[in-house]
């Protein structure tokens, strides 16, 4: 079976990168096509071995945004009428899913963010499977899969990642040193137009405070100003997760991190304005079920919580009492993912037996 796997963000590497290796090894052909505003997905993919295929740069802005739909379907069209794929499956793309349905192929995409409601109404009508958590309060009819895992549980499963020590050498830090990660977003996707995050004046705060308890690295999309760019976080991108693994916290106002953080059993505090009574479901589950992350809109309360757990004893082992309650309950989506690509849509019909069509 040939499959082309649309991807646009470094997560969309991660999540797929085990699923497209068991699929080559089991003999199918795979085709990526990606999209970005850096050179993160193609650093990552070259350290992993991953040829590609580059369609239009990610730009910032609605109009961009718009220009740049009609442009990438245009070259995902073309290459596909090459390529002649089988089966398109993507982490919530909407290029894929138009370009599918133009050229009368199926299409499966992976979405975990409710609030995403321009990209969902621009990729759901055209996909034949739509694969969310099992929490998602949105429903897509016949077509939607609901599935007990997150997408960072099918890379940070147990059964895939084992964290590398070599990055405490790397960060110059020793193992009974104490280090915070903060991570920033850029708030320029089209799901992120008025939402808002930390401002400079929050993370000038944060910092001068939290250095006094431990080793400060920043991780940040958009420049950091010059007071802060000393912290500024210089590690290979595809080790990222070994920062977060060895660190005592991550406070962050982006989403993908503090979730990895959690699987990772790392302390994460995450802080904008997406949290409150409409909240995305899997920041509400590992907050309230599982207990591995803190969610705030005010700055101050994320200080408050911030010292309370750096200066608390034995935390990490707590963490990994819960991390592992975390992993017990969650399937191996990676294993998943890889048997339901292959036996599409055989496997859909199986599951549409089950009247709720939850993998468990």
């Amino acid at each position: 079976m040939k499959i082309l796997f649309d991807l646009g963000h470094p997560a969309h590497v991660h999540f797929f990168k085990y699923i497209m290796r068991n699929l080559e090894k089991d003999g199918h052909t795979i085709k990526i096509c990606i999209r970005e505003r850096e050179n993160i997905v193609k650093n990552l993919l070259t350290v992993y071995g991953f040829p590609y295929e580059s369609l239009e740069k990610n730009k910032p802005g609605l109009l961009n945004k718009c220009i740049g739909m009609i442009k990438n379907d245009w070259k995902l069209y073309k290459i596909s009428t090459v390529f002649e794929p089988d089966l398109f499956v993507s982490l919530g793309s909407p290029y894929s899913a138009q370009v599918s349905r133009l050229i009368h192929k199926p299409s499966i995409v992976f979405t975990d963010s409710e609030p995403t409601q321009l990209i969902l109404s621009l990729t759901v009508p055209f996909a034949d499977t739509v694969i969310t958590p099992i929490g998602f309060d949105k429903g897509f009819g016949a077509k939607h899969v609901r599935i007990n895992g997150f997408k960072e549980t099918a890379y940070l499963h147990p059964n895939r990642y084992i964290p590398n020590p070599e990055i405490l050498d790397i960060l110059g830090i020793k193992n009974t040193d104490k280090y915070v990660i903060f991570r920033f977003n850029a708030f320029d996707s089209s799901h992120d137009y008025g939402i808002r995050g930390f401002t400079l004046e929050d993370k000038q705060h944060m910092i001068r405070l939290i250095k006094n308890y431990a080793r400060v690295f920043i991780s940040s999309e958009i420049p950091l100003p010059k007071d802060l760019s000393e912290y500024a976080i210089q590690i290979p991108p595809h080790m990222m997760h070994d920062a977060l693994y060895y660190a005592s916290l991550l406070i962050s106002d982006t989403q993908t991190s503090t979730t990895e953080a959690a699987c990772l059993g790392t302390p994460a505090i995450r802080c904008n304005s997406f949290v409150g009574s409409s909240d995305m479901s899997n920041f509400v589950e590992l907050e309230q079920k599982y207990r591995l992350i803190f969610n705030y809109t005010n700055p101050e309360s994320v200080m408050k919580r911030a010292i309370e757990l750096i200066t608390k004893d034995h935390i990490k082992d707590e963490w990994a009492e819960r991390r592992k309650i975390l992993f017990n309950d969650k399937i191996d989506v990676t294993t998943f993912m890889t048997d339901f690509i292959e036996r599409y849509p055989d496997r859909l019909r199986q599951m549409k037996r089950n009247k709720n069509y939850i993998s468990q």
